[in-house]
């Protein structure tokens, strides 16, 4: 009978531990439209970064910037399908599914950081819910700059804006468009510079750190200060995927989701600031808006708001009665 000595087996054991070790570490990948340049891909790198360490190397997060793996438009299907684990998405995408998917995409509704908060905290639980019936774990979300006014010329009124190519990416800022009397166009952020350079639209909303992340100042003039609201992505992960891991590797994606959230909201009113200064220091003409096309943008805020709450009263109304009660 052969006896291993007590140092060999030690050895077998430990041996043993790190090949199962590496036979359990899972790979996820994330793909996110956005390049390395904006705060949400930055903060999701140190999102996977966390989630590394507080899983013992358990579950390492590949995050796929720039579309590089997938175009924003396939990617909440991917993930829904399993196809990819964890993602990134601008939260309007999805309004076409559900309107509460919406809810930060009204004009005029929400303006400051302070108000976009409270109608997140109000918004999220019925966010929560729809995500569940998709097969999706809401993790956490990030907010974008104040969305403004890019244009080819000066704007001081609708009626200066009124039948060109207004570029869109979601369903209010489709029907925006419209209401605007513009032509909504559907444009990615990847294809932004090719679609203004070759007259495929020639104004949009969006935020000064997209206006900077791509050098809106190569193919437009003017950056009106509207401020007509504050939207968000969120990462939301594959439900089955994520009940497939072990608990401390869930509760690592738990806590870095948690501080993820909070370095969001906190890092974005800076970030808002130094874009926009950018875009001064590289000639764009930053403006403030006019009270005529504020009380004209206003007029049709109010109007999507209440479009809005009339496709699903039962569901939005307490959301809106909710929202209107906490920011006073």
């Amino acid at each position: 009978m052969n006896v291993i000595p007590a140092a060999l087996s030690s050895l077998l054991i430990l041996i043993s531990g790190i090949v199962s070790f590496h036979l359990s570490a899972a790979t996820w990948h994330m793909p996110t439209p956005y390049d390395d340049q904006t705060l949400s891909t930055t903060i999701a790198r140190e999102f996977a970064r966390e989630v590394k360490a507080g899983s013992g190397g358990a579950l390492h997060i590949r995050v796929r910037a720039g579309a590089s793996l997938l175009k924003h438009p396939k990617i909440p299907q991917a993930v829904m399908s399993g196809q990819v684990q964890i993602a990134e998405m601008f939260i309007g995408i999805l309004g076409d599914s559900h309107p509460i998917f919406k809810h930060d995409n009204i004009p005029f509704l929400a303006t400051n950081y302070h108000q976009a908060r409270k109608l997140w905290l109000a918004a999220k639980p019925e966010i929560k819910k729809q995500l569940r019936e998709k097969g999706l774990v809401l993790l956490y979300t990030t907010p974008w700059p104040a969305q403004g006014l890019y244009t080819q010329k000066p704007i001081h009124a609708l009626s200066d804006i009124k039948g060109t190519k207004m570029r869109v990416y979601s369903a209010s800022t489709s029907r925006l468009a419209a209401l605007m009397n513009t032509q909504p166009t559907l444009v990615q952020v990847p294809e932004l510079y090719q679609a203004f350079s070759k007259d495929k639209v020639n104004a949009m909303f969006t935020s000064s750190s997209t206006g900077v992340h791509t050098r809106a100042w190569n193919y437009l003039d003017y950056f009106t200060k509207v401020k007509a609201w504050i939207p968000k992505n969120f990462v939301v992960a594959n439900e089955n995927a994520f009940k497939r891991l072990n608990l401390t590797t869930q509760i690592a994606i738990i806590n870095a989701a948690a501080v993820a959230e909070k370095k969001g909201w906190e890092k974005i009113q800076q970030q808002e600031l130094r874009d926009t200064r950018l875009l001064a220091e590289n000639g764009m003409k930053v403006e403030e808006p006019s009270e005529t096309l504020i009380n004209e943008l206003k007029v049709i805020g109010a109007t999507m708001a209440e479009e809005w709450q009339q496709e699903s009263p039962s569901t939005l109304t307490p959301v809106l009665t909710l929202y209107r009660h906490q920011k006073k």
